[in-house]
């Protein structure tokens, strides 16, 4: 039997519903209460108006706002790139190719090592707030190594996202016409049982724009919803191919035309912006506020893999986004709980109304702006996850 629970003494509750509290897309409740029943939220508001309940948390004048909904990790592999980082900050620039690193070291993974390192990861996650996550497959472009990476994941999230199309494997690199043939068929067939999502990274040195409708119209026709990696390192096709074909979210959105943004902000597909990578590649960072100010629906994202964005910490890039991005602490506060929900398509999480899934973390800190205002500071104090505490 479920049983009810009250956290109250929250200064500052994030709903992000705008039809409560202070009518802004955060819909912020202040000196306000959260009841949960089970795994959902079953009321929300000011905590003098709280009904009684079974057990009672004191919030003590923190805040409380939606576990965070990361919408892109990279988390089934094996080995690091530290050598690669180093030469990085060094003046290398980063490039595609650095994935074949990552390959080689998963494919001699055992199963055992790459379940353990996801886990690790998705531990650290939840210690900084974490509650739902997304993560691909990518570093094994063989049949074998693709399924056993989504099967490894979907252990561990309903969200998995298969992403054979990552790189042209090694072993067909004299042949990407062959890889994409088996993207499309053997491996694809092996796949899609373990997935919900399939990507392309659509880039130079990587898959072009017909490569990657190719792809993404055949994972359609087996049942799995297009994301993409777009636009990340030059201008390309990415993102009016996300918008045509429905794509849940195009992610990075580096490099964008006019025409980009207006496809963006027409469609329903979600821009996911990956601060990590620029962080850690020395890279030009997105213009978020180019994006919002179009109108165009937001997620940020950790991009958490061992070459590009090594952090698994959201609270590191809702800094970064602020800082670099020209959002307001609010646009990445919801961006990174209720964008990132929207980039997954999912309506009960993200959010801490009626109904929802009782995802929330506790800041030791009266407002979420605390998490650009402190960056670097470990400010997750409390997490439950389906309604039980699990930090």
């Amino acid at each position: 039997m479920s049983s009810s629970t009250v956290i109250t003494n929250i200064a500052t509750l994030v709903t992000n519903d705008p039809s409560l509290g202070d009518g802004s897309p955060l819909g912020l409740i202040q000196d306000a209460a959260v009841v949960i029943d089970g795994d959902r939220v079953v009321w929300t508001g000011e905590a003098g108006r709280a009904p009684a309940t079974d057990h009672r948390v004191d919030a003590a004048g923190r805040a409380v706002l939606p576990g965070f909904v990361d919408s892109h990790s990279h988390l089934v592999f094996a080995g690091d790139r530290t050598q690669e980082f180093n030469a990085r900050m060094s003046g290398r620039s980063y490039s595609a190719g650095g994935i074949r690193t990552t390959v080689a070291a998963t494919r001699a993974a055992t199963d055992a090592e790459l379940e353990q390192n996801l886990t690790r990861y998705l531990a650290e996650a939840l210690r900084q707030g974490t509650t739902t996550f997304e993560t691909k497959s990518g570093y094994g472009l063989t049949v074998e190594d693709e399924s056993r990476a989504l099967r490894i994941a979907a252990r561990h999230t309903d969200e998995v996202t298969y992403l054979g199309a990552h790189i042209v494997s090694p072993d067909l690199a004299d042949d990407p016409a062959a890889y994409v043939a088996l993207v499309t068929g053997e491996m694809l067939d092996a796949c899609a049982p373990h997935a919900r999502w399939i990507d392309v990274f659509c880039e130079k040195g990587a898959f072009d724009g017909d490569q990657a409708r190719a792809i993404l119209t055949a994972g359609k026709a087996k049942g799995l919803h297009p994301r993409i990696h777009a636009n990340q390192l030059s201008y390309g096709p990415g993102v009016q191919l996300a918008v045509e074909l429905d794509a849940a979210s195009a992610d990075h959105c580096t490099h964008l035309t006019d025409a980009d943004v207006d496809a963006l902000a027409q469609g329903d597909t979600v821009a996911t912006l990956l601060p990590g990578a620029e962080f850690s590649t020395r890279a030009q960072w997105p213009d978020a506020r180019r994006l919002l100010d179009a109108g165009v629906t937001v997620a940020l994202s950790t991009d958490c893999n061992p070459g590009s964005s090594f952090t698994s910490s959201v609270p590191f890039c809702i800094a970064l986004a602020v800082r670099d991005m020209g959002m307001t602490p609010d646009e990445a506060v919801w961006s990174a709980t209720a964008g990132g929900a929207a980039a997954l398509r999912r309506t009960d999480v993200g959010r801490l109304t009626p109904g929802a899934r009782a995802d929330l973390t506790l800041l030791d800190a009266p407002s979420h702006v605390h998490l650009a205002y402190r960056p670097g500071v470990p400010l997750v104090a409390g997490v439950w996850r389906g309604g039980e505490r699990v930090v």
